[in-house]
């Protein structure tokens, strides 16, 4: 989930800049960093990113830069009616040349320079524009996420064909098979009777029984090929699974950690060993994807 996009725009005096970067996490955490005067732009930041990401946790960072020289040209309306009707009142009084043009226009606070972003409208039309770059940028970390999460993809899909294959190893083992474990046990309870004479031989053989149905790993097997299908089958979708193979993963961990529970020989010990080593490798991966 890691990511990063960076679109910048312009627009009347001002230009601005959107950098979005990403980490893990296993919730979304949005931190913005926003410039004084833009604060009523972080509620719908916010709505922005949240609609396009589900975990991980996110910096979106906007600066803005004042760009010299830049605004229009306005007449002030109010200072030159004044300045007019000054005029009038003063040619009554005196006499004089009626005032020019450019000598109106020449008089203080009568031509102005503003920003756009001073005039609502503009400043409306202003923040528009900074919220569509922002989408832009969004957009650009998604892209940026989904190259790192088809990486992840292959790495996770060569996990699952190495427990699958260890899984075929664990079905496949002599030591799974009746004769094995019955040798086994025969050599438990022989062991047990040479030690002591007061064991009852029924009972031994009830035990034996109960101890041969709790070694089977039949149910564990089954779930791990149940498991690996439903994980490929997530891979293959568009859209976040993060979540999901999390769990999945914590299920994948249950299922390993039974069977090595309940291996009596140390060939199947061992495959159980490899497999929970395979899927701690899975989960840490799985942390990465969204």
């Amino acid at each position: 989930m890691t990511g990063f996009a960076r679109t910048d725009g312009s627009g009347g005096a001002y230009r601005w800049t959107w950098e979005l970067r990403s980490v893990n996490g296993k919730g979304l955490d949005v931190r913005l960093r926003l410039p004084p005067g833009f604060e009523q732009l972080e509620a719908m930041s916010r709505e922005r990113i949240g609609a396009a990401l589900v975990r991980g946790n996110i910096q979106a960072t906007l600066t803005m830069q004042h760009q010299a020289g830049a605004g229009c040209v306005k007449v002030n309306e109010e200072v030159l009616a004044e300045m007019i009707a000054a005029m009038e009142r003063i040619g009554k009084k005196i006499s004089a040349a009626p005032p020019t043009l450019d000598g109106i226009l020449a008089l203080r606070g009568v031509l102005e320079t503003v920003d756009e972003a001073d005039d609502e409208a503009g400043r409306t039309a202003m923040m528009a524009r900074i919220l569509t770059d922002l989408d832009a940028a969004v957009a650009g970390l998604v892209a940026d996420r989904r190259r790192e999460g088809r990486a992840i993809g292959a790495v996770l899909s060569s996990r699952l064909d190495e427990m699958a294959r260890l899984a075929h190893a664990a079905e496949t083992s002599p030591a799974r098979t009746p004769e094995a474990i019955r040798t086994r046990l025969a050599e438990q309870i022989a062991a047990l009777t040479a030690t002591s004479t007061g064991l009852d031989p029924d009972r031994l053989h009830q035990e034996a029984v109960i101890i041969a149905t709790r070694a089977d790993i039949r149910e564990e097997l089954d779930r791990l090929a149940a498991h690996n299908e439903a994980a490929r089958g997530m891979l293959a979708e568009d859209g976040p699974i993060g979540r999901r193979m999390d769990f999945l993963a914590q299920e994948f961990n249950r299922e390993v950690n039974t069977l090595c529970a309940k291996s009596n020989d140390r060939g199947l010990t061992s495959i159980g060993l490899e497999l929970k080593a395979l899927v701690d490798q899975f989960r840490e991966q799985v942390q990465n994807l969204e």
